[in-house]
């Protein structure tokens, strides 16, 4: 069908696929999800995907011919394999390659927080505040912390396809291993699992970062320490972003995008470590959900 886009999105547990047309507004033809089940590795992976497809073909009656997959980690422009995925059975495999083979399809591949930021500045909240922004930062604050960066309404790829991987810069001086080899990794210290076990260290009680969020509103005395701590490096991690980048506006998706305090005190906090000591960039929530990542697969396709 003419001006419908397929978008795929690789999660750690999930696979999810949507069939989407953009004019004359948003609207998702099929949504569907499959477990990644990663455990039983690469090749299970490919039919799981094969699996998908299957299924929107047969909900939408519709054969694509281009499909876009935001997977974590990214593809490395010398080697065309995968490389920095915490999903790590798919890194050093020609995924792209294997995919259109297995699908039929010429496939477009981009890492999954690319794909966040770039629907939310085509199609989500960020032309709510801003037409046509010159620079956009997506951020993904969950498992793990990923980024994006859009510009002139252009996803930005960078030389390794790493642009916009601020989660695995150092944030101090020491302290934890990251998967990623280094230590001290913006994601070991404003992730989800990171508050919860820095949460767990203090109290020996394990919860959900939002629900130390809520205990801290509840006035419990260690979750406000942690969500303070949780603020304090936010900012400084932040401030980095907006030293460099300068962009007119930072979307915050992820699990952790749901603590109300980043949009407001959290100001604040990127302000003591920010050049310029007035803070103009807008830092808003996320307008389409769980679809983002979807959303965004799709419109890495050509149309």
């Amino acid at each position: 069908m003419t001006g419908t886009y397929w978008g795929i999105d690789m999660g750690g547990t999930k696979i999810e696929g949507a069939v989407f047309q953009i004019k004359p507004e948003l609207k998702v033809l099929s949504r569907i999800r499959v477990d990644t089940e990663q455990q039983f590795g690469y090749e299970h992976i490919l039919g799981q995907f094969k699996k998908l497809v299957d299924q929107l073909k047969g909900a939408t009656g519709i054969n694509p011919e281009v499909i876009g997959v935001g997977t974590p980690g990214a593809i490395d422009l010398y080697t065309k394999k995968i490389k920095n995925s915490n999903t790590q059975c798919i890194i050093g495999k020609p995924m792209n390659e294997d995919l259109e083979k297995i699908l039929g399809a010429k496939v477009y591949m981009g890492n999954d927080a690319n794909c966040f930021a770039f629907a939310e500045t085509l199609l989500g909240a960020v032309p709510e505040y801003v037409k046509n922004p010159e620079v956009v930062f997506g951020i993904i604050m969950g498992t793990g912390v990923g980024g994006g960066i859009v510009v002139h309404n252009r996803l930005i790829n960078g030389l390794h396809g790493i642009a916009g991987e601020w989660g695995h810069n150092p944030l101090a001086d020491d302290g934890e291993l990251c998967y990623c080899g280094h230590k001290a990794c913006v994601e070991t210290f404003i992730s989800g699992p990171a508050t919860e076990k820095y949460y767990f260290n203090l109290t020996g009680q394990r919860l959900k970062a939002t629900d130390i969020y809520t205990k801290s509103l509840e006035g419990d005395s260690y979750a406000l320490q942690t969500i303070d701590r949780l603020l304090e490096y936010y900012g400084k991690a932040v401030a980095r972003i907006i030293n460099i980048l300068d962009p007119e506006v930072i979307v915050i998706g992820g699990g952790l995008s749901k603590i109300d305090r980043l949009y407001s005190e959290g100001k604040e906090y990127i302000v003591k470590y920010l050049f310029n000591k007035d803070l103009n960039t807008k830092i808003i929530r996320p307008k389409l959900g769980d679809s983002a990542g979807v959303i965004g697969a799709g419109l890495l396709t050509p149309h």
